[in-house]
């Protein structure tokens, strides 16, 4: 099967310098690559001008403050925050979403509140919401999708209540690419007195997302995803919120002043960012954001949209293979194969030189809701190009052949 080329496509690859000559790298979705602006600024961090920060009256620490701090501003102005003291830096949207749970679910929800979530959310934004409803004794509620496996927002109408204290929905969703309004999403939540966390994992990297404008309470999105290194990520919320939030950890750093007798915290963000940060983590997502912002992420996401029409489309013309997902989805293709589990899908396109995900993509409750224990994605990246996709269709009529 032919995929045409678009020649409109993206041409940064040689910018990656771990993605080898016909290697079709699609797991973006999991993490992203790294371009070299990228590495370049870690090993210079690590190799030249390392310090730790906001400690040292030496020169080179108070340099690298600035740097650690002009990274939360470069991350404060990228999704539209009101000031950079709004960006807590965390180690990813998990911890993100565990420290809200604990700090402002833990101690503002009561016996008898509810939570809002979606049938389609990562375990990351279910797990730390039944923890904390266990321990208090909240319940959860959860929102279903629409025929075309987005979140149903009329849905959510029906089901809101004032003992709804909170909604947590991710903006796009990791195994179907199905894009929330989010918008409409805050203000049903605030409709009903509500606050609403929205996972930003899948979107920060192919949109530009500008939370006052999304009227959202708290956001979070993870680096690694953002062409940024691992081990870093920020969880965005609104100033008077953190304000009223106790730590998540204690130890150097977030203090004010330590006694035996009685400790005074700092205030946001350094109050949720105890020890020592993941310094070169913070530089290297700056790196990435620059990275992103200069090619632009209008261009990125009608890049990536291409392709996943391209995509679908091929895909659609196999008649073993069904899709997931709404035909417009972000940069992501969920897919299974009559008869032939995912895991041996991945492992037969892994021989083709083409990397997929297989496997239930941490929302196991979402396979459930589809009757299927797994699926096979692909995602897309600033890196791709047709030549991708042909691959990994001929990957999947290869597999159809070994198969049946």
């Amino acid at each position: 099967m032919t995929v045409a080329t678009d020649t409109r496509a993206l041409d940064v690859l040689a910018d990656f310098p771990a993605i080898p000559e016909g290697w079709a790298y699609l797991d973006t979705a999991a993490t992203a690559q790294k371009p070299k602006p990228v590495l370049d600024v870690i090993a210079r961090a690590y190799g030249e001008t390392y310090a730790t920060v906001h400690r040292g009256v030496y020169q080179r620490s108070a340099d690298m403050t600035l740097a650690y701090e002009a990274a939360r501003r470069r991350v404060a102005d990228f999704i539209g925050a009101a000031s950079p003291d709004e960006c807590v830096f965390v180690r990813g949207a998990t911890e993100g979403i565990n420290l809200v749970a604990q700090c402002w679910a833990g101690t503002q929800l009561r016996a008898g509140d509810r939570i809002l979530l979606s049938a389609l959310e990562h375990h990351s934004n279910i797990v730390p919401w039944q923890m904390v409803a266990e321990r208090i004794g909240a319940h959860i509620d959860v929102v279903p999708l629409t025929d075309d496996q987005c979140i149903d927002l009329d849905a959510m109408a029906a089901m809101l209540t004032d003992q709804h204290k909170l909604v947590a929905l991710a903006h796009v969703s990791n195994v179907l690419g199905s894009v929330l309004d989010v918008k409409r999403a805050a203000q049903l939540a605030h409709g009903v007195g509500a606050k609403i966390l929205i996972d930003g994992c899948q979107a920060v990297p192919r949109m530009a997302v500008d939370v006052r404008d999304l009227d959202c309470d708290f956001y979070v999105f993870s680096g690694h995803k953002l062409y940024g290194p691992t081990g870093i990520g920020v969880l965005w919320a609104r100033g008077d919120l953190l304000d009223a939030m106790p730590p998540y950890q204690g130890g150097g750093s977030m203090i004010d002043r330590v006694t035996f007798e009685k400790t005074s915290y700092a205030p946001p963000p350094g109050r949720f960012e105890a020890g020592t940060p993941h310094i070169v983590g913070a530089l290297g997502l700056h790196a990435a954001i620059d990275y992103v912002a200069e090619i632009g992420l209008d261009r990125i996401h009608a890049h990536e949209t291409a392709l996943v029409a391209q995509a679908r489309e091929a895909l659609s013309q196999i008649n073993s293979v069904r899709l997931y997902g709404p035909e417009d989805s972000a940069g992501i293709v969920s897919f299974s194969i009559q008869g032939v589990h995912p895991h041996d899908i991945g492992t037969i396109l892994d021989e083709e030189q083409v990397a997929i995900r297989a496997g239930h993509h941490c929302a196991q409750p979402l396979m459930d809701l589809l009757d299927i224990p797994a699926t096979a994605r692909a995602s897309f990246g600033v890196y791709n190009n047709a030549a991708d996709v042909a691959a990994l269709v001929r990957g999947i009529e290869r597999v159809t052949r070994i198969f049946g």
